[in-house]
């Protein structure tokens, strides 16, 4: 189940929600009970296992630029 990010406006806390996609922008309270929150734009990782190398610039008869 993905989790939602927020901030409460009132006492400035960050906290995490788990919820279903579908319910994505339902409100959520604070854990300490404040209703003026903010949902926050996480930067998501896509997959399990180490990241893979960038691609090599160049690697063509011309060095990258293409062949003229």
């Amino acid at each position: 189940m993905p989790r939602y990010e927020y901030r409460c406006r009132t006492c400035d806390d960050t906290f995490e929600v788990s919820r279903p996609m579908a319910e994505s922008s339902a409100h959520a309270d604070c854990p300490a009970g404040h209703a003026d929150t903010v949902k926050l734009l996480s930067a998501v990782a896509v997959g399990g296992g180490a990241a893979a190398p960038a691609p090599a610039m160049g690697g063509g008869c011309c060095g990258g630029g293409g062949c003229g």
